[in-house]
């Protein structure tokens, strides 16, 4: 039984999710029978980043993602800088430009969560399951 775990701090600018994006490439890349875990992982990592950066991370914070894989799970978890701001699923229209990510993570995932995160913060997370 194989597990991989990896984390890096990503900055509060538009790169974050791309950044992001590679990190959890390179981490599959490293790891045996991580093919399952390629696309639903790249959504998932970008919408919860790029969550965290517009509504969870204020000017001088940056944002943590940290990966923990394994033969059953991936299991994704990004940390912002705002407790305050739990992520909220929104009524879908036709007309809205934003709101639709959390729409996409909870189809993908086997489990969701959010929690705080000491001493500040919270942490959104989610698994994908092969």
């Amino acid at each position: 039984m194989y597990c991989n775990s990896s984390a890096v701090w990503l900055p509060r600018s538009r790169r974050a999710p791309h950044i992001g994006r590679e990190h959890l490439a390179e981490l599959l890349h490293s790891s045996a029978a991580s093919e399952p875990y390629l696309a639903p992982g790249l959504l998932l990592v970008s919408e919860l980043v790029t969550n965290a950066l517009l509504h969870g991370t204020p000017p001088g914070h940056r944002i943590h993602l940290s990966l923990d894989l394994d033969p059953a799970r991936l299991r994704i978890e990004v940390h912002d800088a705002r407790q305050d701001r739990r992520p909220v699923l929104r009524a879908l229209t036709l007309d809205g430009e934003a709101g639709r990510g959390l729409h996409l993570v909870k189809p993908l995932s086997k489990n969701t969560g959010c929690e705080p995160r000491n001493p500040v913060g919270k942490i959104v997370w989610c698994e994908v399951t092969a």
